[in-house]
């Protein structure tokens, strides 16, 4: 009879869906960093009306349990979150005006927060897939309350970006 060598436990993070939303909050932090493209100007306009507040409302509980860890309660990212990683990706940026999310239309925002940071192109993320935890409807919520973050000029770019490339 042969003996098994011994098993080690290995610790589980109790909740997979916390660490997964942390990772997709890097991914976008990672494509704002990476992008090379001309970023948007905020208009001198604040046509653009705030979120709804039932959307927000949503998005806020579901920001605070799946993306806060990283970036921040209040939307506040990662220090040094513009600085590349030795492996290439960056660490979650600011939800808030002073970040890089605003600069993307709503359905690149969808598609980095369902698919994953590796699946956008332009930049390295380790930002995981939210699409097989969270519903169509829960990925809306969240990027809507990330909104309300956002100052009356940077609401009206993205709102101007989205025109072309809306929620799917």
């Amino acid at each position: 009879m042969t003996s098994r060598p011994a098993t080690r436990n290995i610790r589980r993070v109790p909740n997979i869906a916390f660490a997964i939303v942390v990772f997709t909050l890097a991914a976008i932090a990672t494509s704002a960093a990476c992008s090379t493209a001309e970023q948007p100007k905020p208009a001198a306009s604040a046509s653009v009306a705030p979120p709804s507040d039932a959307a927000a409302d949503a998005g806020s509980l579901l920001y605070a349990s799946s993306c806060a860890v990283c970036h921040g309660p209040n939307g506040e990212g990662q220090p040094d979150w513009r600085v590349r990683r030795p492996d290439g990706s960056f660490l979650p940026p600011p939800h808030d005006s002073s970040g890089h999310t605003w600069h993307h239309p709503d359905g690149v925002l969808y598609e980095i927060v369902r698919d994953g940071g590796l699946t956008a192109a332009g930049f390295v993320s380790g930002m995981p897939a939210f699409g097989a935890l969270l519903t169509p409807e829960e990925i809306r919520a969240v990027l809507e309350y990330i909104k309300t973050l956002w100052g009356p000029d940077e609401r009206a770019a993205q709102a101007r970006l989205s025109e072309a490339d809306p929620y799917p």
